[in-house]
Formats: C-alpha cells, sequence, structure tokens
C-alpha cells in the first residue's frame, strides 16, 4: 500500500504546486513591498510539492579549438532495460574526418536511484575529444511485468554486449559509483574468455571492496538480513504505469535514505534558497534548482537487481573475496592482462568508504605495475569525483590523459 499511497499524494499535490507556482509569478509582478517576501514563500512551496521528472541531458553543442560541434543523442542499442545512447557529432568535413578518429568511450552511468543525466558533466567533457556512448537505464516503473526479470548478472550480460558492439579491443570504460563492480566483472569475463578487453577501464567511486572503510551504507546492508530489505523496501508498481505489478525498489524510498544521510545539509540548502530568492540572489537560487531538478529526480529498480546487488555486493562481498560468479562463468579480475586500470576515490566521500574503489588494483594481479593507478582526489564528495569544479580542474585532465596515452 505505501506506493499506491505515495502515488495518491503526489496527485494530490500536484494543484498545490500549480498554484504555489501561479502565485509566485503573480506576487513577483506585484509592486507591493511585501511581496518578495511572499513570493519566495510560494516559490519554496512549489519546489517543495512539484513533480520532478526525468531531467535531459540538455547538450546540444560542445566546443573544439573554438569550433562548434554539434551534439545528437542516437540511441545504437535499446532493450526494454537500457539503452545505450551515443552522443553523436557532426562537423565540417574536415573537422569531422579528426573526430572519427578519436577515442570511443562507454560511460556506464550507475541504476542506483538516479539518472543517467546525473553524468551530464562527464558527458560535456568528454564529448570535444571523445566519441562518447552512456548506458541510459530505464525505469522499471516503465517496464511492462511480460519484458522478464532482471538481475545483477543481466547487467553485467548487457555491459558485455554493448562491449562488444562497440569493438571491445578498441574501447575504454568509465564505470562511475555502482557499475565499477559490473564492469570489472564485464572485462574480467572478456579476458576469461580470450576477447578482447578494453584498452583503459577507469572505476570512480565504486564498491569494489565494501568490508574497507565501512560507511553508513555499508553497515546498513551488514546489519539487516536480506529478507528485512526485501519486507521493508520493495513494494509492486501500481496501476497508472506501464509496469503495474512489477516488484521494484521505489525512488522515492531511495530519495528519502539520500536525504537522511545529510538532512541538516538539505535543510540548510532550502532555507538558503528561499533567503535567496528573498533577496533576489537568482545565480545561486538557479544553482539550488539546477542540481535538486536533477537530484530529486529518481528512478524505481527492478526488485530482483536491487536484492542480488545487496546481497553480493554489500553483504557477501563476493568480487573482492574471489568467489562471484555470473551465469556459471567465474569472475577472475586476475585474468585481465592488456587494460590499463585507474581507480579514483574522492577523499570526503562519505557512501564509498576510502579503499574501496582502489581494492580494484590488488584483484587485477595480471596488469603490470606500470598501468594501475589509484587517484584519491582532495576534498571531493561522493558527485565531486564526477561533476562540478574539481572534477573539470583536477579528475578529468587525469581521465583525459589515460585515454589519449592508450589509444592507438
Amino acid at each position: 500500500m505505501l506506493y499506491v499511497l505515495h502515488d495518491l499524494s503526489r496527485r494530490a499535490l500536484a494543484p498545490v504546486a500549480t498554484t504555489a507556482r501561479a502565485s509566485a509569478y503573480l506576487l513577483r509582478k506585484s509592486p507591493f513591498l511585501g511581496a518578495p517576501f511572499a513570493a519566495a514563500g510560494w516559490e519554496l512551496l512549489h519546489r517543495l510539492t512539484k513533480e520532478y521528472p526525468r531531467p535531459s541531458f540538455d547538450l546540444a553543442s560542445v566546443s573544439l579549438d573554438g569550433e562548434s560541434i554539434q551534439l545528437r543523442e542516437e540511441v545504437v542499442v535499446a532493450t526494454p532495460f537500457c539503452r545505450l545512447v551515443r552522443f553523436a557529432r557532426r562537423a565540417p568535413e574536415a573537422t569531422q574526418a579528426t573526430l572519427d578518429a578519436q577515442p570511443k568511450v562507454l560511460l556506464c552511468a550507475p541504476l542506483s536511484g538516479h539518472h543517467a543525466t546525473l553524468l551530464r558533466d562527464m558527458v560535456r567533457a568528454l564529448a570535444p575529444e571523445h566519441d562518447v556512448y552512456v548506458t541510459d537505464w530505464i525505469d522499471a516503473k516503465q517496464i511492462p511485468v511480460d519484458a522478464g526479470r532482471f538481475g545483477l548478472d543481466d547487467y553485467v550480460d548487457h555491459l558485455l554486449a554493448f562491449m562488444r558492439h562497440l569493438g571491445s579491443g578498441a574501447l575504454h570504460v568509465i564505470a562511475v559509483c555502482q557499475p565499477a563492480v559490473p564492469a570489472l566483472g564485464a572485462v574480467s569475463l572478456l579476458a576469461s574468455a580470450g576477447e578482447p578487453t578494453p584498452r583503459t577501464l577507469v572505476l570512480m567511486g565504486g564498491p569494489i571492496d565494501g568490508r574497507r572503510s565501512p560507511t553508513d551504507v555499508n553497515r546498513l546492508a551488514t546489519e539487516h538480513p536480506l529478507s528485512w530489505f526485501e519486507d521493508n523496501l520493495v513494494y509492486p508498481v501500481p496501476h497508472g504505469h506501464p509496469g503495474v505489478g512489477r516488484r521494484v525498489y521505489p525512488g522515492f524510498l531511495q530519495l528519502t535514505a539520500f536525504v537522511s544521510m545529510n538532512p541538516d545539509r538539505h535543510w540548510k540548502s532550502y532555507r538558503s534558497y528561499w533567503l535567496d530568492r528573498i533577496s533576489g540572489e537568482r545565480e545561486s537560487a538557479a544553482a539550488h534548482e539546477r542540481f535538486y531538478d536533477e537530484y530529486n529526480a529518481v528512478l524505481d529498480m527492478d526488485a530482483d537487481y536491487y536484492l542480488e546487488t545487496v546481497r553480493v555486493v554489500f553483504q557477501e562481498f563476493a568480487l573482492a573475496r574471489g568467489a562471484w560468479s555470473v551465469r556459471g562463468k567465474k569472475v577472475v579480475p586476475g585474468a585481465i592482462r592488456d587494460t590499463a586500470i585507474l581507480t579514483v576515490e574522492g577523499a570526503e566521500d562519505d557512501i564509498t568508504g576510502a579503499g574501496q574503489t582502489h581494492a580494484a588494483l590488488e584483484l587485477c594481479t595480471g596488469v603490470p605495475a606500470a598501468n594501475k593507478r589509484a587517484l584519491t582526489a582532495a576534498g571531493c564528495g561522493h558527485y565531486g569525483i564526477f561533476s562540478g569544479r574539481r572534477f573539470r580542474e583536477s579528475i578529468f585532465p587525469e581521465l583525459r590523459e589515460l585515454i589519449a596515452r592508450h589509444h592507438r
């Protein structure tokens, strides 16, 4: 019933959000002395009651050597569960030849609550000099039950299929957060099968070994049996959605969990937004809106995938212990030989603890030491390793250099 009640409450709040927005607009036009104060209150109410749909990437062009390069999203592979989206670049013929020779990058977006658009900064940074493809996972409430189940093995199968489709031996792979485990698993399976492996693999803020420096996320998983997660966090999609009847971990519960990790920070942020709207600080208020338009837009995860991830990654630590098998094939990171590996952690990350991602370098015993590197970004929290100023200034140059060095 919880999901049903949530749906009903969202529908009930829709008129409130509409009224709040209209009232704020009218008050902003008002000449009365107290109008800005009242308008700010209505604007805050609108932000708290509105729906947050999936954002767009909103990347129409990028600049290369002062020349504008047009971007167009193209779906190159589609399944009921994921779209592989290419940011195709179009330029005059002379420039196009240069673009076509640039490295091909598969950006593995997380399936852990937010949409792939959370990686907008990474796409924007990569696109001028790379042919970028992104895994755009589908909101589970939009997937009909007759599309079948989706588990952790299916996630790995998707990454394997995408790598093979793009030509795994000529590819550069970047996995952000949750997909660090399945991405390393997929590359390991390619290596064990004697197939070409990507030229580079970048793992960013992912729980390769959650036993190291456990955070609240890790402790939650280890302090409760798997049955607790199934009983308390899994619900069927209600009527009114294409995926009616599919068991999911609902996005609204995930958002509640995200907020509960830092409630004071979010309260202060909304308070600052209200004050900024009163005082007319438009730039600061707009930055708040951009962030929360993305942060509050969440998707449902298939229950099978979610529960298997909790068990395999956060309770059994199967990859780190050498005990993980996918479709009956053992995952052996030590089989990787020809892929350069970079692990990236944020020094202030409170979601993926220190050493959890760097643990991948110890597992990849077949990769020469010269082709393995750990980068810990000072001053970066979890989101800072893939978005914002510190990512652009400190981390992206390292990614760019790695890819260029291993692009042949």
